[in-house]
């Protein structure tokens, strides 16, 4: 069988598929990737092909905010969203995807729940589609004018939107938000933290843990930004904790002045490698990495900067599993006494071992595989 998953080039978006890829080739399907060619490096060990289409995030970025005069990665209204997502991407991609997906002839076709090129070829190709959520549900602000602006550029191409077969779940129940109710056709879907190839994650090398707790802060690959991350650190390393930082793909640890003894910086890391040894996570809210905290039962604080991390935010704090802070000039302060009170208060330890028990319950990507597999044949 010929599985082709569709991801919008970002990490944050293309790694939560790797494990439901990774099941489908342990299958002995044959299994590609269509986003941006700079995804390679990741996917090259996997050794899953990559089917480059389209332009990097940073020129879609630029030429949404030259349509919309908005920064949707800053400023993430209904709007910019609606147009980067599925305005400026499906018009800087599409044609490249159809014709690469053309010569792959897929079976199936895996999108992520922010990909609408995937859906579009899908449509073009008359291919089974599912949706790969990677989070909790999208709010209808955002997804109605995402479809509209979606709805214009299949009108383009003569097409018509087609439903997915299969909503695709990692989310568990206790982090969707209020008043949610699951489609039909959902199939729930195990989440992972991420890791490289192998068999299982090897920790990564950091320095003994001292006398207090240790700390994970990661902000992803693209939002760790020193000066936002800086006066944290600070704080938290004033306030005795060992912390473990992680630099994404963008800082240096000379650009940090909270460098030095309890603080660790490392450089982009499977997120697998670096939950082992850590009492809780400080984060942005990327949605692999809030499940992937989760999974290990591990509570959060979530420091939303942008995207869809206000809505970890949200979510995270009403399941109690840890505690949201809003951007603000009192951050930091309000980030170390969030870690102060989850480091006193058992109880949001205890939520997020509920949620982690939600999630070992789901459907691991291998099964998931197995389903679709045989729902096609």
């Amino acid at each position: 069988m010929r599985i082709l998953f569709s991801s919008t080039p970002a990490h944050g978006h293309l790694l939560p598929q790797l494990p439901l890829a990774r099941a489908f080739k342990n299958r002995g399907d044959q299994v590609a990737v269509m986003t941006a060619g700079l995804f390679a490096p990741v996917l090259d060990p996997e050794g899953i092909e990559l089917l480059p289409v389209g332009p990097g995030a940073d020129v879609l970025f630029a030429e949404s905010a030259r349509r919309t005069g908005v920064d949707a990665a800053a400023d993430p209204t209904p709007e910019a969203v609606a147009e980067f997502f599925a305005g400026t991407r499906i018009d800087l991609t599409a044609d490249d995807a159809l014709a690469a997906a053309r010569a792959f002839a897929p079976d199936l076709i895996v999108a992520e729940a922010m990909d609408f090129v995937g859906p579009l070829v899908a449509a073009a190709l008359e291919v089974p589609l599912a949706t790969l959520a990677f989070g909790p549900a999208i709010p209808a602000e955002f997804t109605d004018g995402i479809n509209r602006v979606a709805a214009v550029r299949y009108a383009e191409r003569g097409l018509t939107p087609v439903p997915a077969r299969w909503y695709l779940d990692p989310c568990p129940d206790l982090l969707q938000p209020p008043g949610w109710d699951a489609p039909q056709v959902r199939l729930p879907l195990r989440p992972e933290p991420h890791q490289g190839p192998g068999p299982a994650a090897v920790p990564a090398a950091v320095p003994e843990r001292g006398h207090g707790p240790r700390v994970l802060v990661t902000f992803g690959t693209h939002f760790s930004d020193p000066e936002v991350l800086d006066p944290i650190l600070t704080e938290l390393r004033d306030a005795g904790v060992d912390l473990v930082v992680t630099l994404g793909l963008t800082a240096r640890t000379e650009d940090f002045g909270a460098a030095g003894e309890g603080v660790t910086f490392t450089g982009f890391v499977p997120l697998a490698e670096l939950l082992h040894d850590v009492d809780l996570v400080v984060t942005h809210g990327g949605a692999g990495t809030t499940l992937g905290a989760l999974a290990r039962g591990l509570p959060l604080v979530v420091v939303p900067q942008g995207a869809d991390q206000f809505l970890q935010a949200a979510v995270v704090d009403a399941s109690g599993a840890g505690i949201a802070v809003q951007p603000g000039p009192d951050m930091p302060q309000a980030v170390a006494k969030a870690v102060g009170t989850l480091r006193t208060d058992t109880a949001y330890t205890d939520a997020a071992r509920a949620v982690a028990q939600q999630i070992q319950a789901m459907p691991a990507p291998a099964e998931v595989a197995t389903q679709l597999a045989d729902a096609l044949s």
